[in-house]
């Protein structure tokens, strides 16, 4: 394996493929001269390739990622002893297309998934729980265990999402927690859904009825447990009711312009820029170019490089959309006296992200190379084929039930650090470097670390697709479904009583 790798041309850092020595002496392609370290250099974290002087920016990606607080001799580390952030304030935007021609040919893929009635499209046959109030997460968390001991041999799951919220809560927020699980009751990977309220909440029942909208005769139950002697016997009725509804239902061939793909990336690193996420990038396309639905959140994480997505705007409508999308979230932290460009993590810091414009540079290529076709506000479901961006945080549990909410049938997660966690739908997990995979084979479904060990991104995108495809129709599982690690997480920006 080469020891580094230069990312652009124009570039003064190169990152490290592996851990290097200080004092080593290698050639980098790109650069024309040797390079001798000054000091050693850990996997995944910058160096010079050329002096830098204090005050000047530091090029990565051919972009900016931040600017020297010290000068940097050619051959050191560089981070964030020696070098800051470039961002400041509310910027400006003007809208300033970039040309774009697919160079992908469309694809007449598919797979085996589970037409609705409406005619959308689930690839898991399951029974979802839907609390309106936190303060029944146990009784409905007791459904699900003797539902799934019951019915395991009819439908894929019966599954309930505990979270605290529903009550006591005002303005956006109730409608934050309205909206979000009004969409999961929509998601088409529940073929039945069982709505369990208290009774005294600020989200009713029949309030929350309106929020989630027509829907096929039998396929929402709804149980008010102050009302009844036993809500575990009544509910474990409903539920028989609903997966009779559901074993209805059989897999079919459908076209991969069915398939709605969440993009996200947590616990990044160094190598989060240079393999799994561009790996996710070229899934993106293949997706896109099959006309299907891929759908990008974490908006703090595009700070730094929202331009590149705003100039890839399908129109100027949606390019004010994206202008707003990432003002509003500025102004958010404002609203709150919090820096704006308060990131990376220091989870990130230690794998070698230095500043947020380089995580955003190297977070913001999950996304692709296509045309950036609608944006959708918190809680919204996707309507638009192609590229979407959606309103949500960074926060891995938040952005991932943001991602469900919106039609995701699926999400795929870049990690450099690794993580246990799983959403509502199937959440496959991509290494960005192959010690991580064989270290978490628990955690991690795929690898894109083998991008550094000789495949192709092509290739590796190519096998990522075919993955996706058995995972969609049913034929593998992802981890998290293995181990049944499934969380929800709801935006909260308010008061509570």
């Amino acid at each position: 394996m080469k020891p580094a790798i230069l990312l652009h041309k124009n570039d003064h850092v190169a990152v490290a493929l592996r851990h290097i020595k200080k004092g080593e002496i290698f050639s980098i392609e790109g650069v024309s001269a040797k390079v001798k370290l000054k000091e050693d250099i850990r996997k995944g974290h910058k160096f010079s390739i050329v002096p830098i002087k204090k005050g000047e920016e530091i090029w990565k990606y051919g972009y900016s990622i931040g600017v020297a607080t010290e000068d940097i001799e050619q051959g050191a580390w560089v981070h964030i002893h020696n070098m800051q952030t470039g961002l400041s304030g509310i910027l400006e935007y003007s809208y300033q297309p970039t040309a774009y021609a697919s160079s992908i040919k469309q694809t007449n893929h598919s797979f085996r998934g589970y037409v609705r009635e409406n005619g959308e499209v689930g690839i898991r046959n399951e029974i979802w729980i839907i609390n309106t109030v936190g303060c029944i997460n146990k009784s409905c968390e007791q459904l699900a265990k003797m539902a799934n001991h019951k019915f395991s041999d009819q439908v894929d799951g019966v599954h309930h999402f505990s979270h605290p919220y529903g009550c006591s809560q005002l303005g956006d927020d109730l409608t934050y927690t309205q909206k979000l699980l009004a969409s999961l009751a929509n998601h088409p990977n529940a073929a039945g859904v069982l709505v369990m309220g208290l009774g005294c909440e600020n989200n009713q029942i029949e309030e929350f009825k309106e929020v989630i909208g027509d829907q096929p005769s039998g396929r929402i139950k709804f149980l008010n447990a102050q009302t009844v002697d036993d809500e575990i016997e009544i509910g474990m009725d409903m539920i028989e009711q609903l997966v009779e509804y559901a074993c209805q239902f059989t897999r079919v061939a459908v076209p991969v312009s069915k398939l709605k793909v969440g993009l996200k990336c947590g616990g990044s690193d160094g190598l989060s820029g240079i393999t799994a996420n561009p790996l996710v990038g070229a899934l993106a396309d293949l997706i896109n170019s099959a006309q299907g639905t891929t759908i990008m959140t974490e908006v703090p994480e595009m700070f730094g490089a929202e331009t590149i997505l705003m100039n890839r705007a399908v129109d100027e409508e949606v390019f004010q959309k994206i202008v707003d999308l990432v003002n509003d979230f500025k102004a958010y932290f404002i609203r709150h006296n919090q820096e704006i460009y308060e990131n990376p993590s220091p989870g990130n810091k230690n794998g070698g992200i230095t500043t947020l414009e380089e995580k955003s540079l190297g977070c913001t290529q999950k996304g692709g190379n296509f045309q950036v076709q609608e944006v959708m506000r918190y809680g919204e479901r996707v309507c638009k084929k192609g590229l979407n961006l959606l309103q949500a945080p960074g926060n891995d549990l938040i952005s991932v039930t943001a991602l469900a909410a919106a039609g995701a049938h699926i999400v795929l997660f870049t990690t450099g650090r690794g993580t246990p966690f799983g959403g509502p739908v199937p959440t496959m997990k991509i290494s960005t470097n192959s010690e991580l995979a064989m270290k978490k084979k628990n955690w991690i479904d795929f690898n894109a670390g083998e991008l550094l060990e000789g495949k192709s991104l092509e290739m590796l995108s190519k096998e990522l697709f075919r993955e996706i495809l058995d995972l969609a129709s049913g034929e593998k599982m992802t981890k998290n479904e293995v181990f049944d690690f499934r969380e929800i997480s709801i935006f909260k920006d308010g008061v509570i009583l």
